[in-house]
C-alpha cells in the first residue's frame, strides 16, 4: 500500500524504544547534570512538538506541486538525508524547548530553531529525500546538470561567494559544497512558495538547474515514488552516546583555525599607551560585549556563531596579553570591533585559505 498518495503530514517513524525512564523533572536538571544523560534515554517525541506544525506545512507545501511523496521522519543527533532513504532525521533539540536551551549553551545558537530556519532545512533535506524516492540522481541529464553524486564528499569546501552558477537557500552557500547539496538547494527554492526564482535568477547561469528542477518535478507529479523504505538511521533510541560526548564532538567539528595574528588591528582599536591605564581592559569590554557582537557578526557573514566565538576568544586572549585597554568611548569602541571582526570574517571567507565543515 502506497502512504504517499494522501495529502498528509509527512510519516512520523519514531518508535519510543527501550529507554531508560528518567525522572519527571529533568527538565528542570542544570546543563552539568543534563549532559550526563545519554541521547538514548532522553524522553522525547516528535509528537506534539512545535516541529509538528512545519512538518504539516512542508506537506501543502509538496501537495500544492501535485507531488504525492511524502518523506518519514524520526529523531536523530543532528539534520541529515541518508544515501538511497526518502527520509529525513530531525536533531533532538527541536522537539523540547529545555534541549533547545542546551543547544543554544552549548553552540550559541540553535540550528532550524524558528519556524522560518526549520522551513529552510525542511526543504532542503526533502530535496535528498524525493532524490532518493525517485532515483533521480541516476538520470544522465541531472548528472550533466549538478555533476555526478559518486563525487566524494569532501569533510570541507571552500565557497565562491560571487558565483551565480548556483542558487542561495542555506547559509554558507551550501550548494556549492557537493552535487547532491546542489540539487537539494535547488530544489529548496523551487519548492520555497512566492520564492520568485525567475525573477531572482535571471541571467544567473543557476536558473538552467531551476528549470531543470521545475520540469522534473511536473513529470513526476502525480506519481508514486518507487522507493518507499521506511529505514531509519541512527535514530535517536539507539544513539549510547551523553550529551556531554556529542557536544565535545560537535564543537570540535566546527571549531575552524582562524590566523591568530591579530596585533597589528587590535592595537588600531585598543592601547597600551600609559595614558590609558585606568581605563578599561580591552579583554574586560569585549568579554561583555562578546555575545551582542557574535550575534550580530553572524548575521551579517552567515558565519556558525560557535566558529566566530573561537576568533573572539583568541582575540580576547591576545588583548590582555598585550594589556590593551580602551582609547575611546564604549560604543565607538564597540562599533570598530564589530567592524574588524565582519571584515576579517568576510576576508577570510572569501579568501582561498577558507574552508566550511560540512
Amino acid at each position: 500500500m502506497d502512504k504517499t498518495t494522501e495529502a498528509s503530514a509527512p510519516i512520523v517513524n519514531e518508535p519510543p524504544g527501550a529507554r531508560r525512564r528518567l525522572e519527571q523533572d529533568w527538565v528542570t536538571w542544570p546543563d552539568e547534570r543534563l549532559l550526563d544523560v545519554k541521547l538514548c534515554d532522553l524522553p522525547v517525541n516528535i509528537e506534539g512538538s512545535p516541529v509538528e506544525e512545519q512538518l504539516r506545512q512542508l506537506a501543502g507545501e509538496l501537495e500544492s506541486q501535485h507531488l504525492l511523496f511524502r518523506p518519514h521522519v524520526w529523531l536523530s543527533d543532528e539534520w541529515f538525508t541518508p544515501d538511497g532513504v526518502p527520509g529525513i532525521a530531525i536533531p533532538f533539540y527541536l522537539v523540547h524547548p529545555r534541549l533547545a536551551k542546551l543547544e543554544l549553551n552549548q553552540m550559541f545558537e540553535v540550528e532550524g530553531g524558528t519556524p522560518e530556519w526549520c522551513m529552510r532545512i525542511l526543504r532542503h533535506e526533502t530535496g535528498h529525500a524525493i532524490e532518493n524516492a525517485y532515483r533521480l540522481r541516476r538520470r544522465r541529464q541531472r548528472q550533466q546538470i549538478f555533476g555526478k553524486s559518486s563525487r566524494s564528499y569532501p569533510d570541507y569546501y571552500s565557497p565562491k561567494p560571487y558565483s551565480k552558477s548556483f542558487v542561495l537557500h542555506l547559509d554558507m552557500w551550501y550548494s556549492q559544497s557537493h552535487p547532491d547539496e546542489d540539487f537539494a538547494e535547488t530544489f529548496a527554492v523551487w519548492l520555497t512558495p512566492g520564492s520568485m526564482w525567475r525573477e531572482r535568477y535571471v541571467g544567473w547561469p543557476a536558473l538552467k538547474k531551476l528549470e531543470y528542477m521545475d520540469g522534473l518535478m511536473r513529470e513526476i507529479a502525480g506519481t508514486s515514488p518507487p522507493v518507499t523504505s521506511e529505514q531509519r538511521v541512527d535514530p535517536l533510541s539507539g544513539l549510547q552516546k551523553s550529551l556531554r560526548e556529542h557536544y565535545k564532538a560537535k564543537r570540535e567539528h566546527y571549531g575552524l583555525v582562524y590566523p591568530t595574528f591579530y596585533d597589528r588591528d587590535l592595537r588600531r582599536l585598543f592601547s597600551d599607551s600609559p595614558e590609558f591605564k585606568v581605563n578599561k581592559t580591552a579583554a574586560n569590554f569585549l568579554s561583555r560585549v562578546r555575545k551582542e557582537v557574535r550575534r550580530k557578526v553572524a548575521d551579517w557573514t552567515g558565519e556558525y556563531q560557535y566558529t566566530i566565538d573561537q576568533v573572539l576568544e583568541s582575540m580576547i586572549s591576545r588583548c590582555r596579553e598585550l594589556n590593551l585597554r580602551l582609547a575611546v568611548p564604549e560604543d565607538q569602541a564597540k562599533l570598530d570591533f564589530t567592524i574588524l571582526l565582519t571584515v576579517q570574517t568576510m576576508n577570510y571567507l572569501h579568501s582561498g585559505r577558507h574552508r566550511v565543515a560540512l
